[in-house]
């Protein structure tokens, strides 16, 4: 059922990309705005771990580390092939998984959540991380976070152009006009922020139940905050 609410959710997102296009330029609006989801979510889906892996500074970890040894042992048990394992230089508690499949994954933890919890309760937090692989959730994260991130973009300009006559008129011939501007410089960033906001915590949720199954230690994974 969640997986089905994801996709009906990214549809939505998608459509809502394309009605900004429509408002902007019509139907060659639209046109250009599914091209540019298409060309989005391939970006997404190839390099949307190298450059979160580079932005945190990620440093691979040693075989021998506790953090790589957790993972290997919840690899084996869930099934899953072996991700490449990170630590991040920061104090920041956070542990966050990515890569387009499960086959093509990493796994990165701070060093501040490895501080803070106790070896059960990051086995936790890493089984929380591996379910989010298992379910393919990366991916879709990825793809919602880069449509999303392109409609603010888009109503942020639209914002600034209107303020120095960019989009002169009020002609509605092309779905434009004074309303479409407004829908898409209020409601549609907004509208946008409520999808990928349900998107998140539908594959959250599936990702703390899938986490529990893994770690075998759901009492762990509840002591802990789980991150995203």
């Amino acid at each position: 059922m969640n997986i089905f609410k994801t996709g009906i959710l990214l549809i939505a997102l998608t459509a809502l990309l394309m009605f900004i296009g429509n408002i902007l330029g019509g139907e060659v609006g639209m046109a250009i705005a599914l091209i540019l989801a298409a060309i989005m979510n391939f970006g997404s889906y190839w390099f949307s771990d190298k450059i979160v892996l580079s932005m945190y500074r990620a440093q691979e970890a040693s075989p021998n580390s506790e953090l790589y040894q957790i993972v290997k042992q919840q690899t084996e048990k869930s099934g899953l092939p072996m991700p490449q394992v990170y630590t991040i230089p920061t104090d920041m508690p956070n542990a966050f998984a990515t890569g387009r499949n499960p086959r093509h994954a990493a796994v990165a933890a701070t060093d501040g959540i490895m501080r803070l919890l106790s070896r059960d309760e990051l086995a936790g937090v890493i089984g929380h991380e591996l379910a989010h692989i298992k379910y393919r959730d990366i991916l879709i994260s990825s793809i919602v976070a880069t449509i999303a991130g392109a409609i603010m973009m888009i109503a942020n300009m639209a914002q600034w152009a209107a303020l120095f006559g960019g989009f002169g008129g009020d002609d509605d011939e092309d779905g434009g006009g004074i309303i479409g501007m407004l829908f898409l410089i209020i409601v549609a960033p907004i509208a946008a922020m409520i999808i990928q906001f349900a998107i998140s915590r539908s594959r959250e949720y599936a990702a703390d139940r899938g986490g529990a199954e893994i770690c075998g230690d759901p009492i762990a994974l509840a002591k802990c905050a789980s991150p995203a």
